[in-house]
């Protein structure tokens, strides 16, 4: 597939990449994974400045106004970065929730702080029961006045532990697997009943458990109509997920690159292990393998922003299911080509394969979106 940016778009991805490489570098990585904030707030408030945090929002919101080729060159230099700062929960996903279902006052309330980088977002659609549906909410939201009180749990919450505010899912009616009856409210992690359980992420991120006891919140602390946010997350996660594929490409890139330079440089009987067939071979499946996905990912990225329809889901759970596969592959691969050396923590190789791990399972693995890839084409 032939895809060129153009020259707005290339001085954006340009931009970030020097910013990656000058300021995340390996060993910072790990100091910034192993802080009580789990990355750099320095780091932050350079993609604040810099605008790249107001990339996917509209103009009159004081954003760039990019879509999803734009958000593709980002994920994709924060890829290959490892970047631990919380991007895609804050920026694509829960400023795309209040986009999209927000009113005009709530936009202005909240969006602005998150385009400027000043407020960081995170997004609790998952629970412990959920396995992957977004629909499979527990959690109860009952009216209360002219308010709410909701009761519940959300799972890995990514960023949650230093959100300043949270979108959570939250049942209006209905019985736990319906779509209808999903409400969506925005909560700040202050409010009485609040209580967030901090914890480090395969992948070196943090994440934490939120409960949710007798929390009261107010009327308008709720996105959209009562009871219709199903189809509101079901699209914001496809954008969500066309970044993870970006974001995956460019940890294969830097995957692979590790991966060749090892075998140039490693040597056994006296002759560089890149020289065996074998490992030749392997070599050229993953490069395969990130090809297709790139190809994937450009495709997800070209109906990111389109309107809902069948098509885009089926375009978007077929990206899913080959960029997963492709990040197990390569990750495993490149694991058995390094040798011991692919699983230790000092060497950096261990740590794309494990976020290569980490984005597979994020919104729904290969297995579950080749399913649902399945059902939709079924439909068709």
């Amino acid at each position: 597939m032939d895809f060129q940016l153009n020259e707005e778009q290339q001085m954006l991805q340009d931009t970030l990449a020097r910013l990656v490489r000058g300021e995340y570098s390996f060993e910072k990585r790990l100091a910034f994974s192993a802080s009580d904030l789990g990355f750099s707030a320095d780091f932050w408030a350079q993609l604040s400045e810099l605008g790249l945090t107001a990339v996917p929002f509209s103009e009159s919101l004081g954003g760039f106004g990019g879509g999803g080729v734009e958000v593709q060159s980002v994920m994709t230099e924060l890829g290959r970065g490892l970047c631990l700062e919380p991007y895609l929960q804050s920026v694509i996903l829960a400023g795309g929730l209040i986009a999209q279902a927000g009113s005009n006052s709530q936009k202005e309330r909240w969006l602005a702080g998150i385009a400027s980088g000043e407020q960081k977002a995170a997004v609790g659609l998952q629970e412990p029961q959920s396995f992957y549906d977004l629909n499979s909410v527990e959690t109860r939201a009952e009216r209360n006045g002219e308010g709410y009180v909701l009761n519940g749990r959300k799972a890995v919450v990514i960023g949650g532990h230093c959100a300043d505010l949270i979108v959570v899912s939250a049942r209006t009616a209905g019985d736990t697997a319906d779509a209808d009856g999903i409400s969506l409210f925005v909560l700040s992690p202050d409010t009485a009943g609040v209580e967030r359980r901090s914890y480090p992420t395969i992948d070196g991120a943090r994440g934490c458990d939120i409960t949710l006891n007798q929390v009261q919140v107010s009327a308008d602390a709720r996105l959209g109509e009562e009871g219709q946010a199903a189809g509101v997350i079901e699209y914001q996660a496809g954008r969500a997920i066309a970044a993870l594929c970006a974001e995956a490409v460019g940890v294969m890139e830097v995957a692979n690159e590790l991966t060749l330079d090892y075998l140039k440089q490693r040597k056994q009987f006296g002759v560089p292990i890149g020289k065996f067939q074998v490992l030749q071979h392997r070599m050229v499946d993953m490069m395969s393998e990130l090809e297709q996905a790139r190809s994937m990912a450009i495709l997800a990225a070209s109906v990111a922003d389109g309107d809902q329809s069948l098509e885009r889901r089926r375009v978007l759970a077929a990206a899913k299911n080959v960029i997963g596969r492709a990040g197990q592959f390569i990750s495993e691969a490149g694991i058995q080509s390094h040798g011991g050396i692919g699983m230790t923590w000092e060497y950096n190789f261990a740590h794309y394969a494990k976020r290569l791990i980490a984005i597979n399972h994020q919104l729904g693995d290969d297995d579950f979106h080749l399913e649902r890839y399945a059902s939709l084409s079924y439909a068709h």
